[in-house]
């Protein structure tokens, strides 16, 4: 059995979830395991989910209502022990300083472009597994 990561992708719009899972496709890129999706429409579930365990990444959509994932993001790094690296969907490329404010990892713009998401949801990949080797 291939190893697996799971990616956590959190936004109040499943068009935006789908965006995610289509772009990253069954793995992000060859080196990277394959990816099994861990879906979450609300600030309370993130937070459940990753009290859990368990979560190698986590995708959070900037534009989610009513917490955007900017300022979940900042949230989990202060109060989630380990978390794990997250990767930010902005609205605007102009958002990118409050991708920096929030400790975000990565951060793309919406709409999902397929490349540039997945190269970066695999880098946040690798360095996780650098970082528990």
């Amino acid at each position: 059995m291939q190893p697996t990561v799971t990616v956590l992708v959190y936004s109040d719009d499943s068009g935006t979830r789908e965006q995610v899972r289509l772009a990253t496709g069954r793995r992000p890129a060859p080196d990277v395991p394959s990816v099994d999706f861990l879906e979450c429409a609300t600030p309370a579930a993130v937070v459940r989910e990753l009290d859990k365990g368990g979560i190698d990444a986590v995708v959070l959509d900037g534009e989610a209502v009513p917490m955007g994932g900017m300022g979940l993001c900042r949230q989990l790094k202060d109060e989630v022990f380990g978390c794990p690296p997250v990767l930010i969907l902005m609205g605007r490329p102009q958002d990118a300083w409050l991708a920096t404010w929030s400790r975000a990892d990565a951060a793309v713009t919406l709409p999902v472009e397929p490349v540039e998401f997945a190269g970066a949801l695999a880098s946040l990949l690798r360095q996780g597994r650098l970082q528990s080797a």
